[in-house]
């Protein structure tokens, strides 16, 4: 153990040294996750301002002088549409849908002939999509309005028109319903600790048998087992603290969210954080002794980046699995890596409760293959010292 931790010391001096190493850990676990954070809420700020805006644009509303009056009295500010509305729509040069209304609108209303309305909009342009609901709330309560008026002045009652009641009710969670907003917090969370034990992995194996200091380190009478265990501990530590930084610069980036509904919803305290821990850690310490396991048997760093994109491609791909399976998380996600670990977090996000039987199950896959990865970079090293 003495041998191992002079080996873990040295390992840890040399990666704190490694301008790239610290720049990793500075931009994937402090800056990744709160600058996404914000930008999300700077987005839902925006949608929110658009579709709390009362203002309606509109193409030829001299021709409906009962609509102009209804939109009025809702406090609604009627704003004439430019001639090229369509072209600006398309180029998200106009952030508001436009109504189109048709000349005869006021003797389709005199007559009973019910005339069309238009809603233009794109639904390549968000800020119009946005607010394409407002306005259709509005023409339904348009709508709505002349259909009791005519019914009252004929003598028959508005309840005809709705014979059931219909009340909503969201079984949802207020933290379920903000994990919609902030299902790819995890994600990045992950690739954070798999690119700040990438680059560590690489460097203590490919790196050093590429600068020819691995030999002289072989030479060493120390044990084996020692000299493995001091490089993954070191490498693993260095994945453990882009973890540990990762989940911890959450907390004040929530001051500085602009969205007041991401601001109430998102909810991550004390106790996300160290759930989020409880599941990252040990999949640090696997994926760092696997990344060694590849890079070990490669000559030099660039070979070891190609031998590990594999590896690098799976940890990616694997969450996805939870998009494109649209029937919830199934028992067997908890025993994939990577997959496990994006489904418990999103279990965290949502303020599910997550049992330590639950945890255990990806505890026990993390602490096989780190141990995995581990004997094979030993085996590794004892073949080049007999070489």
């Amino acid at each position: 153990m003495r041998a191992a931790w002079a080996v873990y010391v040295k390992e840890m001096r040399d990666a704190l040294r490694d301008r790239r190493t610290m720049l990793v850990v500075l931009v994937s676990s402090v800056l990744l996750g709160p600058l996404v954070l914000i930008a999300l809420s700077g987005l839902l700020a925006r949608f929110e301002a658009q579709a709390e805006r009362r203002v309606v644009v509109v193409a030829g509303i001299e021709h409906a002088p009962t609509l102009r009056n209804y939109l009025e009295r809702q406090t609604y500010v009627i704003e004439l549409a430019p001639p090229d509305h369509e072209a600006r729509l398309k180029a998200s040069r106009l952030g508001d849908p436009v109504l189109v209304v048709p000349a005869g609108f006021e003797d389709g209303l005199l007559h009973g002939e019910p005339p069309v309305l238009e809603l233009v909009s794109d639904s390549g342009n968000r800020e119009a999509e946005a607010g394409a609901a407002r306005v259709l709330r509005l023409l339904d309560g348009f709508r709505r309005e002349r259909g009791l008026l005519t019914l009252a002045l004929r003598g028959v009652s508005a309840q005809v028109l709705e014979p059931v009641e219909i009340h909503m009710r969201d079984l949802a969670s207020q933290q379920s319903r903000a994990s919609q907003l902030t299902a790819m917090l995890p994600f990045f969370v992950l690739m954070a600790v798999l690119y700040g034990a990438l680059n560590a992995a690489l460097d203590t194996t490919a790196g050093e048998r590429e600068r020819g200091s691995l030999e002289p380190l072989l030479m060493n009478p120390a044990p084996r087992a020692a000299l493995v265990l001091g490089k993954w501990a070191a490498v693993a530590t260095v994945s453990m603290l882009i973890a540990v930084l990762s989940c911890t610069s959450f907390l004040p980036a929530q001051w500085l969210l602009r969205s007041d509904t991401l601001q109430a919803m998102f909810q991550f305290g004390g106790v996300e954080v160290a759930l989020f821990l409880a599941v990252l850690l040990p999949f640090a310490a696997a994926l760092s002794a696997l990344l060694m396991a590849v890079a070990i048997r490669c000559r030099s760093f660039k070979e070891a980046q190609a031998s590990s994109s594999v590896l690098v491609l799976a940890v990616s791909m694997l969450p996805l699995v939870t998009v494109f399976n649209q029937g919830g998380e199934a028992p067997w996600h908890l025993w994939v890596p990577a997959l496990a670990q994006h489904s418990l977090m999103t279990r965290v996000l949502k303020g599910e409760a997550v049992p330590w039987e639950v945890l255990a199950q990806p505890l026990a896959v993390c602490g096989l293959l780190a141990v995995l990865g581990v004997v094979a970079v030993a085996r590794a090293l004892r073949a080049a010292a007999v070489r």
